[in-house]
């Protein structure tokens, strides 16, 4: 199926770079994507005969001058990153869209041989460009089965589907990459950290029932992020003292994954904004990022879901997520403001006929529905 923000994404990091790395979670589409890129040759790393060819990469690249290539699967060669490297700096005309393991990226060595050779795109579970492309603009579907296409196209839901994946990331994406030695454990951990996602990060909370030390829980978690199965939101804070300076906020990256941990048969209106937040964080990430995003809380408990820091002058844009604008109360924004008067400030929501404006004493807000999210968070790249 066409996949039109993100082919958009792939030409524009082609622009700047002739090596582009395709990151995303096992089954999030891909493999799909990148071979249904026009023009382009593809080439699976799993198979044999395709590692030999690649053995000698000079003569590979040489015989595909000027050509678009796919390597899919690339972490199944012997050394990816020189591979990688030698395309870059020997073969300037020729394209390469690499996928593989998100653990291989965030290695020291890759990211040292390939520093200001490549480009980076992150291919998250389905933002609402690709429900319209899909032709399934259904948002409640989106939330409860996740945005794994398989699982969102698919007849029904399935647990074993769940079951099925979670199993496959522990045998391919942790065991070949990282030393877990408590597999109990650690799957414990990774339930407890979708159950509660979206909220802070307690190590101490999560060490005690997975029976390991808090230093292992938050290596726990930066292995989590490096595979792309949570997002770590750090807090925005200035110079005032009642601000979180450190403690950080996790969310795991579906959520239909949240709906099975959770034991969600049916979303109610809470369930439906909570995982509100999820899709707009991957929205977000996938035009800006998230070195720039954060969320913001004091000491007395008022909070923003998002903080998103916009172009040089690093304005702040607040966004607050609720399933209705009647859920909306704006006490934490006219709060956070006080301390950081500059940006514009969003309620997403999930009824479509809600865009409009309105004022809270000195704090405009706007209010605008998930599905015209797209549309604001552009104009902000474009201005």
């Amino acid at each position: 199926m066409e996949r039109s923000f993100w082919r958009t994404q792939i030409a524009g990091a082609f622009d700047a770079k002739s090596i582009v790395w395709l990151a995303g979670v096992r089954r999030s589409g891909k493999t799909t994507l990148a071979r249904n890129l026009p023009d382009a040759r593809y080439y699976d790393c799993e198979l044999v005969r395709v590692r030999r060819q690649l053995e000698d990469p000079e003569l590979f690249f040489r015989d595909h001058a000027g050509s678009t290539l796919i390597l899919d699967e690339i972490h199944r060669l012997q050394n990816p990153s020189e591979v990688l490297k030698i395309a870059a700096d020997h073969f300037p005309q020729l394209r390469v869209l690499a996928t593989g393991s998100s653990a291989l990226s965030a290695r020291n060595k890759f990211k040292d041989t390939l520093t200001d050779r490549k480009r980076d795109v992150w291919l998250v579970p389905l933002i609402a460009r690709d429900l319209v492309d899909f032709g399934q603009v259904d948002v409640d579907k989106r939330m409860h089965r996740g945005g794994l296409p398989p699982f969102f196209l698919g007849r029904r839901i399935d647990d074993k589907d769940y079951e099925e994946w979670i199993d496959s990331y522990w045998a391919r994406d942790l065991s070949e990459l990282f030393v877990i030695e408590k597999k109990a454990a650690f799957m414990k951990f990774v339930e407890l950290i979708f159950t509660q996602s979206g909220g802070l990060f307690e190590a101490q909370s999560l060490s005690t029932p997975c029976e390991v030390s808090r230093p292992t829980v938050q290596h726990w978690l930066s292995v989590l992020e490096t595979t792309l199965l949570a997002t770590v939101l750090r807090p925005y804070h200035g110079a005032a003292a009642n601000e979180l300076k450190a403690q950080p906020k996790v969310y795991a990256f579906d959520t239909g994954f949240v709906s099975y941990f959770r034991g969600w048969e049916s979303l109610r209106d809470d369930d439906r904004g909570a995982l509100l937040e999820h899709l707009v964080l991957y929205e977000i990430a996938a035009r800006f990022g998230t070195k720039r995003l954060h969320y913001w809380r004091d000491k007395q408990q008022h909070e923003v879901d998002f903080v998103l820091e916009v172009g040089r002058r690093r304005e702040l844009l607040a966004i607050e997520c609720k399933s209705s604008a009647s859920k909306f109360n704006p006490s934490s924004l006219q709060v956070f403001r006080r301390k950081h008067p500059r940006g514009k400030n969003f309620v997403v929501t999930l009824r479509s006929t809600e865009s409009h404006r309105k004022t809270f004493g000195d704090v405009e807000v706007q209010f605008v529905p998930y599905l015209d999210l797209a549309k604001k968070l552009e104009s902000l790249l474009s201005s």
